[in-house]
């Protein structure tokens, strides 16, 4: 059974640090700008300081892992859109996985600046602290303790199911189109082997939902 190490830190710290500010910006009523900036910043200054610690993020295959990107915001947003209620089934909605509650105030959502601030920290900080967690660290720690002795996009059936199922747990109502991303996701680990293209596509992908959700005025894909 692999146990955490030192080594695992520069890839679980920033991630886990994200998730903290969820639940604390929360119970410290953070005026909503603030909680935007603090889950911005705080996160980005974690990747900055264990930056060397890193793997270089090089691009690949930048056409691919766009469109790659593209499509996973497809799957992400086509249930709901071709199905009337299909988000409302207690399916979806439960004491397990929670329930849809759009995280930012109507007030912040008409105001410019923390559109863009959600926008931003979406696309980067959020695409960046999720692929290094799931992909970077998880995927190849639980094949080996020594995950760094482990090529990225190493397959692993064991590995490969429960860091899609992890990855499907973390987005709560959205758990099925989270476990059809995280499957996407892995499978494109394998194929590129490059945590810059997962980057990269992840990225994408909330870029385009963000822009999804701004046009069409679907907050709650905001919780």
């Amino acid at each position: 059974m692999p146990c955490l190490n030192r080594k695992a830190l520069p890839f679980v710290v920033p991630f886990a640090l994200f998730v903290v500010l969820i639940p604390l910006s929360a119970a410290l009523a953070l005026p909503a700008r603030w909680e935007l900036l603090v889950r911005l910043i705080l996160p980005a200054l974690a990747l900055a300081y264990y930056w060397r610690s890193l793997p270089r993020f090089h691009v690949q295959r930048p056409v691919a892992s766009i469109l790659l990107g593209l499509a996973v915001f497809a799957l992400w947003v086509a249930p709901d859109l071709l199905i009337p209620g299909w988000r409302s089934h207690w399916v979806f909605q439960n004491s397990v996985f929670g329930r849809l509650n759009v995280s930012m105030p109507p007030e912040s959502l008409r105001n410019p600046l923390d559109l863009a601030l959600r926008v931003l920290r979406a696309s980067t900080v959020v695409a960046v602290v999720e692929e290094i967690f799931w992909r970077g660290w998880l995927m190849r720690w639980l094949i080996e303790d020594d995950f760094l002795s482990v090529p990225i996009g190493t397959y692993q059936l064991r590995a490969f199911c429960f860091t899609a199922l992890f990855f499907a747990f973390e987005h709560g109502p959205y758990w099925e189109v989270g476990l059809a991303a995280g499957l996407v996701y892995n499978w494109w680990a394998i194929r590129s082997r490059s945590l810059g293209d997962l980057i990269l596509a992840h990225g994408v992908t909330n870029a385009a939902l963000a822009a999804f959700v701004i046009l069409t005025r679907r907050w709650e894909y905001w919780m």
